[in-house]
């Protein structure tokens, strides 16, 4: 029987907007409505925002909570007014963990970014005079988990934000309105795009042996893998790969050693508290495959297959930032994911993933003896799925 007479912490309220973003959703917050404790990082932040998803969640589920129990779903964003000169916003990502109570701070969210510049006119982060009647708002952003610029146009319908339009991308159900999405010099901080100094590395992974492997930072950073390495064809869909423990195990220990070999720690075992980044992801050659709704994807209609895990698990689609390292490393001849596509120069790639195809912007230069990023550009969509007030306990937020 429950102790009615115990005290317990209350309730407090937060406004919050649930939205959608690409093939991701996650928590929105400005935050200047935040409680005052979790306006900086921190501990009362993170406990915060664990408390909000409903993480940790040894049930994996996150029931208790506004996640949806996937990568894509667990996710929280943070925004406000920039101080960054000629930026409109600043935009925070953290993944929050399923199972472990922690939040990953290391890179960003590409299909949550399509969402960012929606929030930001909507809860005046953008200034009057940069939103149009009709037509597209171009809005500014920073990234601040990584210190970068993206730029997205916003379609802009009698003052108001449009969201709806016919604009369909495959691992959403509904269509929608169009967001282009432009990241600027996406190498992600300030290291090398290719920290080893290579195109192609052999990648030595203990109990799994040599691996051929492009290990590059644009938009966050990415491990390619060929397919065929692996056993796999590159078609493979969640059912094939998430349900196989030992799989995900090889790709976690995959994920730790590159991590090593990119400078992103300095000890394999940091691996477990850096689940956000690198990401691990696996090519092959075009090849005609089924998707996960039952889309024919043929051969024709594609460059390349690309499968790629996120926070121990395979994507459903792609992941926004991946796309860019695909977009970026396509560009560049000599790469893994380059000749999967075919070996040509080329600006643009078109790839297959497991929930259709997704087709993608690249530019990149060689200047002063190493590759450059310069731009990548996708087209988004983004929606508001729930506005109002977030409850949690007070006590999160100690």
């Amino acid at each position: 029987m429950t102790n009615t007479n115990k005290k317990h912490a209350p309730q407090i309220k937060v406004p919050a907007c649930y939205m959608r973003g690409g093939t991701s959703k996650g928590v929105f917050f400005k935050l200047s409505d935040m409680p005052l404790d979790t306006q900086v990082p921190g501990k009362a932040r993170d406990d915060f925002l664990l408390r909000v998803i409903g993480s940790p969640d040894p049930y994996g589920k996150q029931t208790d909570g506004m996640g949806g129990a996937t990568s894509s779903t667990s996710k929280t964003v943070i925004l406000s007014s920039s101080d960054q000169p000629d930026h409109d916003v600043d935009y925070l990502f953290g993944q929050v963990s399923i199972d472990k109570p922690f939040v990953d701070w290391s890179g960003n969210c590409g299909n949550l970014t399509a969402a960012v510049g929606s929030f930001a006119i909507s809860n005046g982060l953008v200034e009057a005079d940069r939103v149009p009647d009709n037509g597209i708002a171009v809005v500014r952003i920073w990234q601040a988990n990584i210190k970068k610029t993206i730029i997205a146009n916003v379609p802009i319908c009698n003052g108001e934000v449009q969201e709806t339009g016919d604009f369909e991308l495959d691992g959403v159900t509904f269509p929608a309105a169009e967001v282009k999405v432009e990241f600027i010099d996406p190498a992600a901080g300030d290291s090398a795009m290719f920290p080893t100094g290579r195109l192609v590395d052999k990648l030595e992974v203990p109990d799994v042996g040599e691996l051929t492997a492009t290990m590059i930072n644009a938009g966050i950073p990415t491990i390619f893998l060929n397919a065929d390495e692996l056993g796999y064809t590159g078609t493979e869909l969640q059912a094939d790969i998430n349900g196989d423990t030992k799989a995900l195990a090889k790709f976690e220990l995959i994920r730790a050693h590159g991590a090593l070999a990119m400078g992103l720690i300095d000890d394999v075992e940091q691996a477990a508290a850096r689940q956000h980044t690198p990401k691990v992801a696996f090519v092959g050659a075009a090849q005609a495959y089924t998707s996960s709704s039952g889309k024919k994807v043929g051969e024709d209609e594609i460059d390349l297959v690309v499968r790629a895990l996120s926070m121990g698990q395979l994507h459903h689609a792609m992941m926004g930032t991946a796309a860019v390292a695909i977009s970026i490393a396509s560009a560049i001849p000599g790469t893994l994911v380059n000749a999967a596509a075919g070996g040509s120069e080329r600006e643009s790639v078109r790839f297959g993933h497991p929930s259709g195809t997704l087709k993608v912007g690249g530019q990149a230069s060689f200047k002063d003896g190493e590759w450059q990023a310069e731009k990548s550009i996708m087209s988004r969509s983004a929606r508001v799925l729930m506005e109002g007030l977030v409850r949690v306990p007070i006590d999160s937020t100690n």
